[in-house]
């Protein structure tokens, strides 16, 4: 790592000490509770140098911004003239989004790309622009429409680079609803002056803090404001370049309030390294590549922050993203061991209304949906059964099967999946009509019929069909019966929208937010490269496809199939509307700085107030005759079903024994819990 450059200035002359002065008095206070910290910071007033941290999977790799753009760019016009005619296809034929995102954000990208091609046909080889102008240019037409998951692509050298620097950001406020912009984490070695966890920014490159977010959040546009002012605090510091354009400046200038009460600046420069591989690729033809709902710049960046500060679990993984490890392994000594250290982390936590389940859930990218679901079930059974804490901040989304496979086994209710639909296009029936039989294992048939009479009917979208299996999502049912809280913020994004409206829609438990809205993206998402495999596969290949094959790695992603809501909500979009939770959260410097301590207070305040439900089941099989030994709480009547036919139903006052004659080995055996008529709990037992 670069080493810093520093300057202690008086505090007196600064714009920082103004902006900070009022805030003087809570300041001191707050460096009371840290003073030891303090004290011994204080003492390191001289100039330090960083030591340089191992990044991605090589650490030669980190290079300057300059000196990596400096090799950047072999583009030719016709390559250029390309990408803009393969977006325009995309987005005419395949965004499902477009008359939403044209109504909602008065944006019109297709004359945008459509004015850029024609401006470029009076170019020539020695009169077109340098190719990062190019590049802006394309990322701010995508941007415009407000969606994170139809994204321009950067070609090689940007694909799978980041930019970063080496620290992160993150906000909070005080009582007073305040705001303050918190260094919480550093790349292990790197030192500067009263600088680390706890510092206080309060100008970026002399623009104060909050202006500066706001301004980068308009750039790197979200689906509502929440989602802006998220994304444009985590981009100040780290930006995916194979998603984001590079930044326009060399280094930063960074104000700060130090940790000793002095007032610092910090000028530290932009790096570029390898980010760490992708779970699954994204154009081959598969499951996981199609039931994809994933924001990829929330992803880059968690892979990214993973590389950057959470090395254990790299190691764990072996740089592989989302591996399920043979054995489980524990991150640290407070957490439960996983064998998915990269997607969960769960351990119980203390809180001031009682002792709970925390179940950290990063991403949703998995190859395998069952084995996702199944450790969720494992992890949740070791955790406290009086309340449970679903954690699903800064989670981008993943494989779709994934989140809706595991809301089952937090409800006794059946789960009805989230029907998506497409847009009636030309191009997306011919699609459904290639794969309407599943010959390579993407089966578009349930929307077939719909778009081959949309010409007819004039019907501007397709049925609106579930994506994830009905018996998927209800295959093995509750697992876990005491109250649960879900935690959103607005970087909650695609299949997590999914999951956090699922959870809303059958009613599972309370969203507690720390933003008033999730990220709002509510699509299924295809690459250029699947949708040209689709229209190749299975033999032989259209010989009259529009997509063609895009230059230097360059990609494009689009919306392709939108969701709708279930339940009370039934019909109504997740795109631009996300969920909106019943509770909210300011987060507070002790949050940032002691582990989510009054968030989780909050949580667990939420959790006391619920009813705790228990429904436990031991059988015993003698010759045909089933003994059922039921024990519950919170419920006064049970009804049992063998093979879904109903067997008894009783009221339960104290723990009870049931004899069921002419039952099998194998079949199910099902006890559905009830108080004062309401269906509260649920459980399978395969005898």
């Amino acid at each position: 790592m670069s080493q810093p450059r520093t300057t202690k200035r008086p505090a007196s002359k600064t714009a920082a000490k103004k902006t900070a002065a009022s805030k003087t008095a809570a300041k001191k206070s707050a460096s009371k509770k840290t003073a030891a910290k303090r004290t011994a910071a204080s003492k390191t007033t001289a100039r330090r140098p960083a030591v340089r941290e191992s990044v991605g999977t090589d650490a030669a790799a980190a290079v300057p911004l300059p000196d990596f753009l400096d090799a950047a760019g072999t583009l030719t016009l016709d390559q250029r003239k390309l990408l803009v005619d393969q977006a325009l296809l995309l987005l005419s034929e395949n965004y499902v989004h477009l008359p939403l995102k044209v109504a909602m954000h008065a944006v019109n990208p297709l004359q945008r790309l459509r004015v850029m091609r024609a401006r470029m046909e009076r170019l020539s080889t020695g009169t077109m622009e340098e190719e990062w102008l190019f590049h802006r240019e394309m990322s701010s037409i995508f941007h415009s429409v407000r969606d994170l998951h139809t994204n321009y692509l950067l070609p090689v050298p940007f694909a799978g680079k980041i930019a970063f620097l080496p620290f992160m950001i993150e906000k909070c406020y005080d009582a007073d609803d305040s705001e303050h912009y918190l260094i919480t984490r550093t790349v292990t070695g790197y030192q500067a002056p009263q600088f680390g966890p706890g510092a206080e920014v309060t100008h970026w490159n002399g623009t104060p803090i909050a202006r500066a977010v706001a301004l980068n959040g308009a750039v790197f546009a979200g689906s509502n404001d929440a989602a802006n002012l998220a994304r444009g605090l985590e981009s100040l510091t780290l930006r995916p370049l194979v998603i984001q354009a590079p930044p326009d400046e060399d280094w930063v200038t960074l104000s700060y309030v130090g940790l000793d009460g002095s007032d610092q600046e910090l000028r530290e420069q932009w790096k570029v390294t390898t980010n760490l591989p992708p779970m699954t690729d994204l154009d081959a033809i598969s499951e996981a590549s199609a039931l994809m709902g994933l924001d990829l710049d929330s992803d880059e960046k968690s892979r990214a922050k993973k590389a950057l500060y959470v090395r254990d679990v790299v190691d764990l993984e072996r740089g592989q993203s989302s591996a399920e490890l043979a054995a489980p392994a524990a991150v640290t000594g407070a957490d439960l061991p996983t064998t998915m250290p990269g997607v969960f982390r769960a351990r119980e936590v203390v809180t001031a209304s009682g002792t709970f389940g925390h179940l950290r859930i990063f991403t949703f990218s998995v190859p395998d949906p069952v084995a996702f679901r199944d450790e969720f079930v494992r992890l949740a059974a070791l955790l406290p059964q009086n309340g449970l804490i679903v954690d699903v901040r800064d989670n981008g989304g993943g494989h779709i099967y994934a989140s809706e496979f595991t809301l089952q086994t937090m409800t006794p209710r059946w789960v009805a999946p989230e029907p998506v639909q497409f847009i009636s296009s030309p191009l997306n029936l011919r699609l459904c009509r290639r794969h309407q039989e599943n010959p390579a294992g993407i089966d578009l048939g349930p929307w077939f019929d719909s778009l081959d009479l949309a010409i007819e009917t004039g019907a501007q979208y397709s049925a609106a069909k579930p994506i994830t299996p009905e018996e998927g999502a209800n295959d093995i049912g509750q697992t876990y019966h005491g109250p649960v809280v879900l935690i959103t913020d607005a970087r909650v994004y695609s299949a997590t929208d999914i999951f956090a409206a699922g959870f809303a829609d059958h009613e599972i438990g309370t969203i507690l937010g720390v933003d008033d809205n999730t990220g709002a993206g509510g699509a299924n998402v295809w690459t250029h490269g699947l949708l040209a495999a689709l229209l190749n596969e299975p033999p032989p290949p259209d010989e009259t496809s529009p997509y063609v094959a895009l230059p230097n790695g360059a990609n494009l992603r689009v919306a392709i199939r939108r969701t709708l809501r279930v339940g009370k909500l039934a019909g109504t979009p997740v795109e631009d509307l996300g969920v909106k939770p019943q509770e909210t959260h300011q987060m507070t410097r002790a949050d940032l700085l002691e582990g989510n301590v009054d968030l989780l207070n909050r949580a667990g305040e939420l959790l006391a107030a619920l009813p705790v439900r228990r429904l436990d089941l031991k059988t015993s099989l003698s010759g045909t005759t089933l003994t059922v030994a039921i024990d519950a709480q919170g419920i006064d009547r049970v009804d049992l079903y063998v093979e879904g036919r109903p067997i008894s139903s009783e009221d339960y006052t104290a723990p009870l024994s049931i004899d069921i004659l002419e039952v099998n080995p194998g079949q199910l055996l099902r006890a559905d819990g009830y108080d004062t008529g309401e269906l509260v709990a649920s459980r399978r037992v395969t005898v």
